[in-house]
């Protein structure tokens, strides 16, 4: 007799565990609905139907990734992010609900032109496209597999007139002025990464985790130079390291900008620097 749906999703569920993964219950109910096809929520209602032998290869082998720390994301090939789901590879950083706070303000007030500096792919940008569709954007990054995924992202959200992407070394390239500049860069430190978690560690771009040995580097250069590319009472949306509110607001005080606030994400950590010329 073939095992139900529930039994198989218990087995997962112990065989992670068992491979101390944090989040077992949770990955496990993922990565089986993913296997079905159907949407996990709806795993209740289908628990004492039987689990096909067909899909058991591929449930093993997205266990078999996760016990080698691959992100979900990654096996899903997905992430969630304000409601929408975005393609993501080793190639991008993988969205996390933190950057959803630097959507949250920037939606407080209106903005017509909008300009992401290491696009990604291209959550940020997208997601404030499709919130406000009156308005068009720009986003840049230095790696064409990233500007791959961005524009994938961009044709499954149907905003291939809204958005532009272009390789980019940061500002290189960047032409005209934006009501709405906004920047998730790396900004981790290099002595931090060592204590990143293997799903990050080995599975996410470094280019886009580390800028160099402060983690202030990749602000450094946008403080720089981004004045020029800044409307009249426009708008920088910086999102920083929980540690470097103080550190990102002397560099932009310094290059004759005024900080607006430091917002702080659902933890109650600074999470993103707010800046006017």
């Amino acid at each position: 007799m073939s095992d139900t749906i529930d039994t198989i999703l218990r087995a997962a569920i112990q065989e992670l565990e068992a491979g101390g993964i944090d989040g077992a219950a949770k990955d496990a109910r993922l990565l089986v609905a993913h296997t079905l096809e159907i949407a996990p929520d709806r795993l209740v209602l289908v628990g004492d139907e039987t689990f096909m032998p067909a899909g058991l290869t591929r449930l093993d082998a997205a266990i078999k990734a996760r016990l080698e720390r691959q992100p979900v994301s990654h096996i899903l090939g997905r992430r969630n992010f304000w409601g929408r789901d975005f393609k993501v590879t080793p190639e991008v950083l993988d969205p996390r609900p933190e950057t959803e706070t630097l959507i949250e303000v920037a939606l407080q007030k209106p903005f017509n032109k909008v300009l992401d500096l290491g696009t990604g792919s291209g959550c940020i940008l997208l997601t404030l496209l499709a919130e406000r569709p009156e308005a068009t954007g720009l986003g840049t990054d230095l790696s064409p597999e990233a500007l791959d995924v961005a524009v994938a992202n961009r044709k499954s959200l149907d905003l291939d007139r809204a958005a532009l992407f272009r390789q980019s070394d940061w500002l290189e390239g960047v032409v005209g002025q934006y009501d709405l500049i906004v920047s998730n860069p790396p900004y981790i430190s290099m002595p931090e990464m060592a204590a990143l978690a293997p799903e990050v560690l080995r599975w996410e771009p470094m280019a886009a985790l580390t800028p160099g040995f402060t983690g202030l580097e990749a602000y450094e250069i946008i403080a720089g130079g981004v004045a020029e590319f800044l409307a009249p009472d426009g708008r920088i949306l910086l999102e920083i390291g929980a540690s470097q509110g103080a550190d990102v607001s002397r560099l932009f005080q310094a290059a004759g900008f005024d900080i607006v606030a430091l917002h702080a994400d659902m933890d109650g950590r600074d999470r993103v620097v707010e800046a006017r010329k």
